[in-house]
């Protein structure tokens, strides 16, 4: 980018609420693809934040329990608009997924699995895996800028991949290690910088909000505190404690606060207690789930709406299946992404606030770096799960559409759009052909 280009003007709430909803629709391929698409939407294609100030929230978000591609859109949004524009982005990012999961979800429990959908599937789940390894690879680039972070990288995925370690270890671990770097040796731990200072509409030197206050901090905390439990604490009142609908919103509340390390993190917890303790749904069916979940746009952890969903399916008394199901999914969705706009709300202010900390930006930059080794794990992860369906034999179909969808994106500068509508129509074909 042209050090002599201006600055874009500050994009209307209108404008920023239509690309909103397209990184909602889009956002396939898990925290590593939605986080890869609001990079290009927000930084490379219309240059409302500069790369230093998107990483930044970045690493934040990676901080908190919960769904860390959300919270940043939330982050973003907040940014450019306040705290109406955090909740719009944050909401408009999970809306697509949360309705499209609660559609097949119903299909799935009313009439069994439809072939056409499952094959639209098989190709989509190829599409996801380029976005995937693409988006490895845009990350690894911007993130590793010399060998100590190339190092602290391939620590992480070892540590997570072939060890085992907590996902929240490593991110401390790798804290305390910029932090001591940039102490000791600041010209290997850099702090974060991105291209495009002060030629993006939010830039690095601008103080776009108010300084922290304690008063103010209590008071939103306590706000989305009330807002979070609302709902569970009604159905407590109305339903009693032990309804189904009131454990889930308990269960799933808590299992917001516990999520540390994401999706893959919380599953087995989450579907241990889903399938062995509450009996809300059986095994076979938890699977079905995340292979719903990986194939719709939004987080992963969307699969807990189906759970959800499942669960109130089941005991649906005193309402019907369908409204009962529809009360479990809705109530699941709120109990897991709500927290987020309390954390960005609430802890947001005072990271802005702590931008200029160079010792910090050492830390955060550091994080980034083993954020892309466990991205790598992610990616490893799904690329088994996708080629080598069940432990079998290659498919073959599959490694071809993800390669060329890699390609596309990597060389050929597709649009995402094209490549996942695409994906989904060969998928349905070779279903046709085979």
């Amino acid at each position: 980018m042209s050090t002599s280009a201006p600055a874009p003007a500050k994009p209307s709430f209108r404008e920023a609420v239509a690309v909103w909803w397209k990184i909602g629709l889009l956002s396939f391929g898990g925290p590593t693809g939605q986080i890869a698409l609001m990079h290009t939407e927000v930084v490379d294609r219309r240059r409302w934040v500069t790369e230093s100030r998107f990483l930044h929230a970045l690493n934040y978000c990676m901080l908190l329990p919960g769904p860390e591609a959300q919270q940043l859109s939330v982050y973003i949004g907040w940014l450019l608009h306040g705290r109406w524009g955090g909740i719009v982005a944050g909401t408009l990012f999970v809306l697509p997924g949360a309705v499209l999961l609660w559609a097949l979800s119903w299909v799935a429990v009313a009439h069994g699995h439809v072939p056409m959908i499952g094959a639209v599937f098989h190709g989509l789940k190829a599409a996801v895996l380029g976005l995937v390894l693409h988006a490895v690879l845009r990350l690894g680039g911007r993130a590793l800028k010399n060998a100590v972070m190339w190092s602290v990288a391939g620590a992480a995925f070892v540590g997570i991949y072939f060890l085992g370690a907590p996902f929240p270890l490593i991110i401390f671990l790798a804290a305390l290690l910029g932090l001591a770097g940039g102490h000791w040796w600041p010209g290997l731990f850099p702090a974060a910088k991105g291209h495009g200072a002060g030629h993006s509409v939010i830039q690095d030197d601008a103080a776009t909000m108010p300084a922290p206050s304690l008063w103010t901090s209590l008071r939103t905390a306590l706000t989305w505190l009330v807002v979070w439990a609302a709902p569970v604490v009604a159905l407590w009142l109305w339903l009693g404690r032990g309804h189904v609908l009131t454990q889930e919103g308990l269960f799933f509340s808590k299992a917001a606060v516990v999520t540390f390390g994401g999706a893959y993190a919380v599953l087995p917890y989450v579907a241990q207690q889903a399938v062995e303790v509450h009996g809300w749904l059986s095994a076979p069916q938890m699977l079905d789930g995340l292979g719903l979940a990986e194939t719709t746009p939004g987080p992963l952890i969307l699969v807990l709406q189906y759970v959800g969903f499942l669960g109130a399916w089941q005991a649906p008394a005193p309402f019907s299946p369908l409204l009962a199901a529809t009360l479990g999914a809705g109530l699941t969705s709120w109990c897991t992404f709500m927290p987020s706009f309390l954390f960005i709300f609430t802890g947001a202010p005072y990271i802005e606030a702590l931008r200029g900390a160079r010792l910090l930006g050492c830390s955060l930059s550091t994080i980034t770096a083993a954020v892309v080794g466990v991205v790598l794990n992610l990616a490893v992860w799904f690329a088994r799960g996708v080629l080598w369906p069940e432990g079998g034999h290659v498919d073959w179909f599959t490694l071809a559409v993800a390669v060329g969808s890699f390609a596309g994106l990597q060389w050929g500068r597709w649009n995402v759009i094209p490549v996942v509508l695409g994906s989904g129509l060969l998928g349905l074909f070779f279903s046709l052909l085979s």
